[in-house]
This record gives structure tokens, C-alpha cells and sequence, in this order.
């Protein structure tokens, strides 16, 4: 099942929009292509989309085929992605509820962020930061309803830090679009004195 765009999405364009331009830029979990089609167009220096569906797959490739600047690969997050690879710009509007025993298994796929709800973002930031410049930056979309207290315990063990961008309330939950990038060094001042 594809994801079809939705509040998130559009949320998060908004994002990908203003942070796109000259970028090397990948689309984790593109689907239909929403943040891929919205880089590109904002003058994305090249562009990775990616998805674990086939039917995505086929639907970016055929919606890209004639943009050299855009690759499309089959990967399960960063599975595929060569590991020397490092982007200035890493998209993704992750499955983020939690598990649903009610909700159809075709559907889940594309909504539910495992038990708790924060499983695949979990594995999608301790991915993440072996392919992020020295200055890159993640645009992920969050919701009230995922738990966040490991996330924002393994954004501090990485030394990455957040900012909220953007959010939107809705009638059962709360969604955020975080930037996310590397701590910058502080410079040690007494080092310098000795100097």
C-alpha cells in the first residue's frame, strides 16, 4: 500500500521546500513522491528517493524517468544506500503510530511505527547519521501520539540536536516537523588560552 499524502505531508513540504535548493538531498520512504517532487522543484542539486514498496517503486520511476539528476532505489531505509554516501538533506515522514491490532495489516504498513511507535524512527536516526554531512540536516515529521523519550535519548547519545520547524494540531494528535543535525564542537577555550 502506498501512502497517500496527507496533513503530515503537506507539513512537512512546506519543510522540504525551503531546505532543498543546491542540496544533495534523499527521500526516505518516498511513496508517492510528495518531498521527492517538491526538492527537485526547488532546485535540489540531486536526489535519492527510496521506498520498500514495489508499487512505489514503480510509481517514482515512472514519475522520475526522465530526470537524470534523480536515482530511485528499493531500500528498506538504508539498506541499499552505498555506506561512503553522505547527504546535505535526508527526508522522511516516518510510519509513526503505535501498533493498532484493529487496523488492517495492508494499512499498518504505512501508518504504524511498531509497537510503541517509535521503533522505525529509532532505527532511522542511529541509520541516518552515518549518511548526514558534516553540515546536513533531517527534516522528520513527529506525532503526540509517538513516544519520544528514546528518540530524544538517542539524539543526545549521536550529539545530534533538534529544532522544532513547524506544527499543526489536529482533532487526536499533534504533528511536528523537527530539524534535526549534528552538535556543533565547542571550541575549548581554555586550550586556546594555553596557546
Amino acid at each position: 500500500m502506498i501512502y497517500q499524502p496527507r496533513e503530515d505531508s503537506y507539513l512537512l513540504q512546506k519543510q522540504v521546500k525551503k531546505y532543498s535548493r543546491n542540496k544533495k538531498v534523499i527521500d526516505i520512504g518516498s511513496g508517492k513522491g510528495i518531498q521527492a517532487e517538491t526538492a527537485i522543484k526547488a532546485k535540489a542539486k540531486s536526489l535519492t528517493a527510496t521506498d520498500i514498496d514495489n508499487n512505489s517503486i514503480s510509481l517514482l520511476k515512472n514519475k522520475f524517468k526522465n530526470n537524470e539528476n534523480i536515482k530511485i532505489v528499493k531500500s528498506n531505509l538504508f539498506s541499499k544506500i552505498n555506506k561512503k554516501e553522505k547527504f546535505d538533506l535526508i527526508i522522511f515522514n516516518p510510519p509513526y503510530l503505535p501498533e493498532d491490532k484493529r487496523e488492517d495489516k495492508e494499512s499498518r504498513k504505512a501508518t504504524t511505527g511498531g509497537k510503541r511507535g517509535d521503533e522505525i524512527i529509532l532505527k532511522f536516526i542511529n541509520q541516518a547519521n552515518n549518511y548526514l554531512s558534516k553540515d546536513g540536516i533531517i527534516l522528520i515529521v513527529i506525532s503526540s501520539l509517538t513516544p519520544q523519550n528514546r528518540i530524544n535519548k538517542l539524539l543526545s547519545k549521536l550529539k545530534l540536536k533538534k529544532k522544532l520547524l513547524a506544527k499543526q494540531s489536529f482533532f487526536m494528535e499533534n504533528l511536528q516537523v523537527w530539524q534535526v543535525k549534528k552538535a556543533q564542537q565547542s571550541i575549548n577555550t581554555q586550550y586556546l588560552h594555553e596557546i
